[in-house]
């Protein structure tokens, strides 16, 4: 694309970056990608004047309500979202009387548990019910009378806390000899080297991901290709993901198309898909989530 890029190194020093001009630059540009950080990108947009321009934080899915810029673009989907595509994948593929959710009882988790289940009472109309319960040394007795003999038994587990994680699932592993279960878990969990895709594959295990990166796709394939070819190195994550948001922007700049219009231009790209909403106050969010499951020790996109 026939774009003008200009590069800024402001890292830990936002006032001194204004002082030195780079307003007057910004000014003149239609698009600010970055800063990468949350807290840099508070300071940046605190500090940033003239007319308004669109902000691009390109990797982070920190809220955007931490930030509270009406023209800030989220593009890594925030964690209700992930919670909010949980709930509408259960109501449509599981229709569940109940979901079971398994607490450490640390309060972080309600980041995850508050949105999920407003949505899946929206969309399942109320009918499903929800239990909540704090779970302690992996004790799941007290919720085996309400589990159903005959149907899967959906649990949705929010935490990342390692110790809890790993002994929770060993129950729930020791559960499903007698019981169908299918767990729903933190979409950080792919991080997790500890969490074993062996046992993650016994209990049906679901996450959900802004994107998933299929080593075997043709156009993953081509991109790692020439990556490899220009730079002497692998592409990691943020090399592709870095690849879609350049197409992304750079098509809508060059394309005649207003830049302030995302929530009418969704894209996909070898990595990622792009579905933006614009929410008064905090700008643009991408609202996509892909649903996996942990299928024959792979991550897998879900059927």
């Amino acid at each position: 694309y026939n774009c003008k890029l200009q590069l800024f190194d402001t890292k830990d020093q936002v006032p001194e970056a204004q002082s030195l001009g780079y307003n007057a630059a910004i000014r003149s540009s239609n698009l600010v990608v970055g800063p990468i950080f949350p807290e840099d990108m508070h300071a940046f947009a605190d500090i940033l004047s003239g007319p308004p321009k669109l902000i691009v934080s390109p990797l982070s899915p920190a809220s955007p309500s931490n930030i509270k810029n009406p023209n800030l673009v989220t593009v890594a989907t925030p964690l209700v979202y992930h919670a909010k595509g949980a709930a509408d994948y259960i109501n449509e593929h599981y229709k569940p009387k109940k979901v079971f959710i398994l607490k450490s009882g640390f309060s972080d988790e309600n980041n995850y548990i508050t949105p999920f289940k407003k949505q899946i009472d929206s969309v399942g109309k109320g009918k499903i019910k929800v239990v909540a319960e704090v779970i302690q040394r992996g004790q799941l007795n007290g919720l085996i009378p309400q589990l159903s003999a005959t149907e899967e038994n959906v649990f949705l587990v929010p935490s990342t806390n390692q110790g809890f994680l790993l002994v929770t699932l060993h129950s729930l592993d020791s559960l499903s000899k007698n019981y169908k279960v299918v767990v729903f878990g933190h979409p950080n969990w792919r991080k997790f080297a500890y969490l074993k895709t062996d046992l993650l594959s016994d209990l049906k295990t679901h996450i959900t991901s802004t994107s998933h990166v299929d080593w075997k796709d043709a156009a993953i394939a081509a991109f790692a290709r020439d990556y490899r070819r220009a730079y002497r190195t692998e592409p990691n994550y943020y090399a592709i993901m870095g690849y879609d948001e350049g197409m992304y922007f750079g098509g809508l700049l060059t394309g005649g198309t207003d830049i302030k219009t995302l929530d009418k231009a969704d894209f996909t790209g070898i990595l990622n898909k792009y579905h933006f909403i614009k929410r008064p106050g905090v700008g643009w969010i991408n609202t996509h989530v892909n649903v996996l499951q942990y299928d024959n020790f792979e991550l897998k996109k879900a059927e």
